[in-house]
């Protein structure tokens, strides 16, 4: 059996920038442990397989250690697969997940993703999540994920997490936020999930959903630029819409290749 493989940089326009992720495109779904294990062997943040349904496609999103329920630039760079290899026409995707259905549109070489608002409330941290930022945050709250938020986005880059101590955390990952500080940009972030194996995600579209709503009511507006401030770094054009929030950029490909996986897989 032979299939395709992409790798597409999300949230960026510029290669060896903004998030690496697989595609994988299935005629059918395979075993879940042959999808893990095409996920290890890739060894990126995310590897999306997405398999043709009669409402649109449906989607699933594999790290190299575990399936996650909801990943942003891995749905993005499944859209752009789709629209410059299998559907040049599309202007509108409906993806299906365990996260509901998910939609993305796309206008001027931009993929703006259609995704649930997750807002998070304030809540006590475990002793673990203090211990791996090595800097406390003003505030924690916590949806999926823990929201560490910093006064000033020099705090946030400086963070040198101990990746040990965050791999114990009650959550799925933790978001670390504060105001941006360049012209333009509302707010930062960066995310760590080491339990996930993905010690820093570049760039992270889920985190979105978490970020999105928290920003909307301290800024007082419902369209923002973000800036992911990783290593490699990306933006992301978000408005909050109900209990929807909207996630848009755009995506670059670094390559098209073939896994050949043995008949007995």
């Amino acid at each position: 059996m032979t299939l395709t493989c992409y790798v597409v940089d999300a949230f960026t326009d510029l290669l060896f920038h903004g998030n690496p992720a697989a595609v994988v495109p299935l005629d059918a779904w395979l075993p879940d442990s042959l999808l893990q294990s095409i996920a290890a062997e890739h060894n990126l943040a995310e590897t999306v397989y997405f398999v043709p349904s009669p409402d649109g496609y449906e989607i699933r999103w594999f790290t190299p250690v575990t399936e996650v329920d909801l990943c942003g630039h891995a749905t993005l760079a499944a859209g752009f697969i789709i629209e410059q290899f299998l559907d040049p026409l599309a202007s509108s995707i409906r993806f299906l997940s365990k996260s509901g259905t998910l939609g993305l549109d796309i206008a001027g070489g931009v993929y703006t993703l259609d995704f649930p608002s997750r807002p998070a409330s304030p809540i006590h941290p475990d002793e673990h999540l203090l211990d791996g930022l090595n800097l406390a945050p003003s505030l924690v709250l916590a949806a999926r994920d823990y929201l560490a938020v910093y006064d000033s986005a020099s705090q946030v880059r400086s963070l040198t997490p101990d990746m040990l101590a965050l791999s114990r955390i009650h959550r799925f990952a933790v978001i670390a936020t504060a105001p941006g500080d360049e012209p333009g940009i509302d707010f930062v972030s960066r995310f760590f999930a080491p339990a996930q194996g993905v010690p820093e995600d570049p760039v992270t579209g889920s985190a979105h959903s978490t970020l999105i709503p928290y920003w909307a009511a301290v800024l007082g507006k419902s369209r923002m630029l973000a800036r992911q401030v990783s290593a490699r770094g990306g933006e992301l054009h978000c408005a909050l819409a109900g209990d929807r929030v909207r996630i848009g950029g755009r995506a670059v490909l670094y390559s098209k290749s073939e896994i050949y996986l043995p008949s007995h897989s």
